[in-house]
């Protein structure tokens, strides 16, 4: 075996294991607890930082599609009611959809801005626009 070679294993040695990740956009799984008539998020504000979203335009979501009133505390999102982890996490994965995801690119570097008054999904990686709905 050439000097080449042994040291072309040696450096194949050295690398990490190959990752099982294909995408670099992961949401950390929601931290719900639910405590007698009230179900939290415990780590609501990661999850809005992670999809690069002000924590009060994703609360507001949250609270109109699943029609439960609520209040942050902190990092924590309390909702009145018990509801069901699943349909939380549908909802968030409705709002990345609605909101975080590009349309045309499928890529999550997309930012909402505000044009003569109507609110758009700009994507940063290929430059679409998109008009989107606006949260009351």
């Amino acid at each position: 075996m050439s000097d080449y070679e042994k040291l072309l294993d040696k450096a194949y040695e050295a690398l990490p294991e190959k990752s099982e990740k294909t995408e670099r956009f992961e949401l950390p799984k929601a931290d719900i607890d639910i405590t007698g008539n009230r179900t939290i998020i415990k780590n609501f504000k990661e999850i809005a930082l992670t999809l690069r979203r002000n924590p009060l335009h994703l609360y507001k979501y949250i609270t109109r599609e699943l029609a439960a009133p609520g209040n942050m505390e902190g990092s924590r999102l309390i909702l009145k009611g018990k509801i069901p982890p699943r349909i939380i996490y549908q909802k968030i994965e409705n709002y990345i959809n609605d909101y975080v995801l590009c349309k045309e690119c499928g890529k999550p570097d997309t930012q909402i801005v505000d044009e003569q008054g109507v609110k758009m999904l700009k994507c940063e990686a290929c430059g679409a626009r998109k008009a989107i709905r606006e949260v009351r």
